[in-house]
């Protein structure tokens, strides 16, 4: 059994054990950005924690009504200049906490008088140390060079702070949820392996979400090219109308996102254009019924609320990414040419 098999299957674990022991932690900090007042949030990350990022772009902004923008650390680095952040949230999240350049940018906007914040899996890691406040993912160490625990734990810590700065009861009840329906996940993704051989020999692909699963879409893409060595790019469901559906074919692998919530109808619109395509589309959805005359496969997830989705539907993602390394005789723990800290500067 690999160790990436055993951290996907942490993460129901990963997701009770941040509620347990972060939401004092968080409750703390969302004290201190309401007593901050922030004009807007700026994040600072790379690669998957790029795509944490995503999600809180669309979960603070819905929810608690700020704009966020996401950092361009080598303004901070290679161009040695640091825009004005004085009145911002600026948060930074890192597995590792080891990069340079992400470090630069809260660094610098904590000289500025910003607020700031550290997500991160080791809390004795530079970039934890750098911030006023930390989160710990408390998810353990992660062996696998693809992140897949971390990053779940990354979301849920972004959605914990955000229910904490709103304070709905509803929001929260949801919150408590999440580690039995990430549980529930689990047990219906792992039917990706009864077909995943069909795409052995699969060159390109695409992945699209909308909303807050924008951030879903890149996440899975960036599994499938880590463990996989493929060329294939993650898409809103509205950018990619607008020229890259060019490149739909029959027998195009397409993975789509659609659970139900406002962005539902239009990406299922879209699938169904996919459809007419003859495009192979393997469904990600807590809506099977209205997607299955329109999918190749399914891979089911749990009714859950639009603004928590992410967290579960990246996981057939995963799947896909783990079982189709598997078929191609790809190692999954040490992917070619990865490392599993990565501290650009």
């Amino acid at each position: 059994m690999s160790q990436l098999y055993q951290e996907i299957h942490e993460q129901p674990a990963v997701l009770a054990r941040l509620l347990a022991t972060q939401s004092a932690q968080v409750a703390q900090i969302a004290a201190a950005i309401r007593a901050f007042a922030p004009s807007f949030v700026c994040i600072a990350a790379r690669g998957t924690s790029d795509n944490a990022a995503r999600y809180a772009q669309y979960l603070f902004g819905t929810h608690a009504r700020l704009a966020v923008a996401l950092a361009a650390p080598s303004i901070h680095t290679l161009y040695q200049t640091a825009p004005q952040l004085e009145r911002a949230l600026v948060i930074a999240i890192s597995q590792s906490g080891q990069s340079a350049d992400v470090r630069q940018v809260l660094q610098d906007a904590r000289e500025q008088g910003a607020l700031t914040v550290s997500i991160t899996n080791d809390p004795t890691s530079p970039l934890a140390q750098a911030a006023q406040y930390h989160v710990d993912l408390s998810a353990g160490t992660e062996r696998s060079i693809a992140a897949t625990k971390s990053y779940t734990a990354q979301l849920m810590v972004v959605a914990m702070l955000v229910g904490a700065l709103v304070d709905d009861p509803h929001y929260t009840a949801e919150l408590q949820t999440l580690p039995t329906l990430m549980q529930q996940t689990l047990e219906h993704s792992a039917t990706a392996a009864q077909w995943i051989d069909r795409y052995r020999y699969m060159e390109r692909y695409a992945v699209i979400g909308r909303g807050y699963n924008y951030s879903t879409a890149f996440e899975i893409s960036l599994k499938v090219k880590e463990l996989n060595y493929l060329a294939g790019e993650g898409y809103s469901e509205a950018d990619f109308r607008h020229g890259p559906i060019a490149i739909i074919q029959a027998g195009f692998p397409v993975i789509v996102v659609a659970p139900d919530g406002a962005a539902f109808s239009t990406v299922k619109d879209l699938l169904v254009r996919l459809h007419e395509k003859a495009a192979e589309c393997l469904v990600i959805t807590n809506r099977p019924d209205d997607c299955a005359p329109y999918a190749k496969f399914l891979l089911p997830i749990p009714p859950v609320a639009e603004h928590f989705s992410p967290i579960l539907a990246v996981v057939p993602g995963q799947f896909i990414a783990m079982y189709l390394a598997i078929t191609r005789g790809n190692p999954v723990d040490q992917p070619r040419g990865l490392s599993k800290v990565t501290n650009t500067v």
